[in-house]
């Protein structure tokens, strides 16, 4: 079956129509929940606060970069030069990513998907792994490795020291800080202002924890353990979440991936409408579908 037969024009017309204010609202719940594990923390300071705080501040910091993925395809709002500007000031900047370079490494993945030169291979062919790989990669991620090693990377390619996709900038060198530097002292004054500047410290330690642990995972859902490189419906996962899930591991409907790749320029909020219209019609029956990320991380550790 050809999957593009399916849909009319005037289906393919809407879900690819962009709607700002559902951008802006995608925006708004991601802040507004990152403002509430802060919240939590100020009125109530404990251990059990703090944990689930750093879990939510770093799925929704998995959100801010997932907005930013939009703004890369030029979908998060109609107008070009907003969707770059709020894509990197209001989403990207603040968890040290740039809708520039990344649009231009992105776009090869799409169009070379699973083959040699696609950018993104490297996340997907080392899976099936075993459970105890995995156990180390997940301790690594929530202990902090991950996210140095990430920091690292950046800040060398930010000063020129990592040519190829390191190198983030044609100029490297302040320039490349600036976004990150600016937004974060931003955070941060507004957490002084409202009189918890230590509150902080939790935006740094999900950066370094639980956005690695589930950016992580995200990546394994994707294209990790997939039935057929070569087959469209089966290079690509789409995992089927839970309420929960979509709280804490996949922001922004970013579980819809498969449809995604069918069609790219579809914005988040309409990912799912994709999805159903699919599935109704027979399209997603032999499709890479999975229900939920337990059963994911299963596949992908299923190596003896």
């Amino acid at each position: 079956m050809n999957w593009q037969e399916t849909l009319s024009t005037a289906e393919r017309r809407e879900l690819l129509t962009l709607k700002d204010g559902r951008a802006w609202l995608s925006i708004a719940l991601d802040w507004a929940l990152i403002g509430a594990a802060f919240a939590l923390v100020a009125l109530a300071p404990n251990p059990l606060t703090v944990v689930v705080a750093i879990a939510l501040i770093g799925s929704r910091q998995l959100g801010l970069a997932i907005l930013m993925h939009e703004a890369a395809h030029r979908i998060l709002l109609s107008d070009r030069r907003w969707n770059d500007w709020v894509g990197n000031w209001v989403c990207a900047y603040p968890v040290y990513l740039d809708v520039h370079p990344y649009r231009k490494y992105h776009l090869r993945h799409h169009a070379r998907t699973w083959a040699a030169d696609d950018p993104d291979l490297p996340l997907a062919t080392p899976f099936p792994i075993t459970r105890a790989s995995l156990r180390r990669k997940i301790w690594r991620d929530l202990s902090g490795q991950t996210g140095w090693k990430r920091l690292k990377y950046t800040l060398r390619g930010d000063l020129g020291m990592s040519p190829g996709l390191g190198q983030r900038s044609a100029n490297p060198g302040w320039q490349s800080f600036r976004g990150m530097v600016i937004t974060n002292a931003v955070l941060l004054g507004l957490l002084t202002v409202a009189g918890h500047p230590a509150l902080y410290l939790l935006w740094v330690a999900g950066w370094f924890t639980t956005y690695s642990l589930v950016t992580r995972i995200r990546s394994i859902a994707e294209h990790a353990a997939i039935p057929d490189p070569a087959d469209e419906l089966g290079n690509t996962r789409t995992t089927l979440a839970r309420w929960w899930e979509r709280l804490l591991v996949a922001p922004n409907y970013v579980n819809y991936h498969l449809e995604h790749h069918l069609l790219m320029t579809v914005p988040h909020y309409n990912l799912r409408r994709l999805h159903r219209l699919l599935r109704e019609r027979g399209v997603l029956a032999s499709a890479c579908v999975t229900n939920g990320y337990v059963a994911v991380l299963r596949l992908a550790s299923a190596r003896p």
